[in-house]
């Protein structure tokens, strides 16, 4: 009889299904069923099997312990998956030492503000309304100074003109800040209180007492009228004047823009030496030759002391330098620079001798000092564009601040009692 191809279970019997059996059943051998055997079985290893080969994790360690299983897609050793990744799985019972030097992947932080607006409120001025503004009043705070000197050494065509320079510019500087203002009668509102502690109101009483002085000086010697008077008159001006020349430089300092208000120590003394070499740069135009020794001197002692205390201002800044440096603002204090350096070397070089060099020479300070301003204006308004010139140096302020005090802390603690 032959046997039912179907056993009881109703399954096919191993030579009815389309294979042959194996060799353990009196069949063929496994490579005939299309599947090879392993090297445990004198076949080819698990490799060619498909499987993933045996390693380090997989088995038992030399000292008996079995190692981290890996996960059925091949990832990190369970222990390492339950930890999250934050310490290295064990080996033999001690934990691997995390690698140093590892690159960070945390971008770089960008300053940026709500709505992409500045931190500081942007303010509506005008180059040429500001620009002139600071350069007009230092123009005419210096010119009373320097008119005031010539009065008393006897140049009197220096005086003359240095008086008429300084009521002109400071008759423009009050027109250049009352067109910023919009309307005239802001300028007269200014003037209700004296508040001391205010930049705004101490400029607005010194444009107030300095213009009328300032005048009067003027009209008594093109007119020869009250002498005395304007000889008075002379003096309080260039008591005033100083004041008048710098007081722009507090009022800028004294806002929340880095570029002004972190060079408040030297900012006054830049406008000061601009303003100088300015008001010598008129005189070398305007004086004669016989007159003009004190000019020469007065531009080269101002362009020393502007050089020096931008220079100065400039290093000790830091990042907000970059203001100063860069961009519009930086094209103009490179000319600013260029031009009152090699104006004041002509004059002090030529410009006792040749009418047309010291007339050069006179023009590239006054033009010197307009790029000085418009400088100084340009770098406040690129520090007040980008908000790192305001998030940063406050930061290190801040870190310097809690040094110092846990400084103070330590010193504090292991003092002897």
């Amino acid at each position: 009889m032959t046997e039912p191809p179907h056993d009881d279970n109703g399954r096919p019997r191993d030579g009815e299904h389309g294979g042959p059996r194996n060799e353990k059943h009196g069949g063929p051998p496994n490579e005939e069923r299309g599947g090879p055997r392993n090297a445990e079985h004198d076949g080819p290893p698990n490799e060619e099997r498909g499987r993933r080969p045996k390693d380090e994790h997989s088995g038992p360690s030399k000292d008996g312990h079995s190692g981290p299983q890996r996960d059925a897609h091949g990832g990190p050793p369970r222990d390492e998956q339950r930890d999250g990744g934050r310490h290295a799985h064990r080996d033999g019972g001690r934990r691997r030492r995390k690698r140093r030097g590892e690159q960070t992947v945390v971008p770089e932080p960008e300053f940026t503000s709500y709505y992409g607006k500045p931190i500081l409120n942007t303010p509506r001025w005008k180059p040429l309304n500001i620009g002139g503004y600071f350069f007009l009043g230092g123009l005419a705070g210096a010119g009373s100074v320097l008119a005031a000197g010539a009065r008393l050494t006897a140049r009197p065509v220096t005086a003359r003109a240095m008086k008429i320079s300084a009521t002109v510019s400071i008759a423009g500087s009050a027109a250049a800040l009352i067109h910023d203002l919009g309307r005239p009668a802001r300028f007269g509102n200014m003037l209700r209180v004296l508040k001391p502690t205010s930049p705004m109101s101490v400029g607005s009483w010194l444009l107030a007492a300095y213009g009328p002085l300032s005048g009067i000086a003027a009209t008594s010697d093109v007119t020869g009228l009250l002498p005395r008077t304007g000889d008075a008159a002379t003096c309080g001006a260039a008591l005033l004047g100083p004041a008048v020349a710098t007081y722009t430089a507090v009022l800028a300092a004294d806002t929340a823009v880095p570029a002004w208000h972190d060079g408040y120590r030297e900012l006054p003394f830049v406008f000061a030496g601009s303003a100088t070499a300015a008001a010598a740069g008129t005189a070398l135009m305007t004086g004669p030759l016989r007159e003009n020794s004190p000019a020469r001197y007065a531009a080269l002692f101002g362009t020393a002391l502007e050089t020096a205390a931008r220079h100065r201002m400039e290093s000790r800044l830091g990042m907000v330098a970059e203001t100063y440096r860069t961009g519009t603002s930086g094209r103009l204090m490179r000319s600013a620079e260029a031009l009152t350096v090699g104006g004041a070397l002509t004059a002090a070089v030529a410009g006792g001798r040749s009418r047309l060099l010291a007339a050069v020479s006179g023009a590239a300070l006054v033009a010197g000092s307009v790029c000085t301003r418009l400088g100084v204006f340009h770098a406040g308004r690129a520090a007040m564009a980008d908000p790192k010139y305001t998030v940063v140096p406050q930061r290190e302020r801040l870190r310097a601040r809690e040094e110092a005090a846990y400084g103070r802390q330590r010193r504090s603690d292991v003092a002897p009692s």
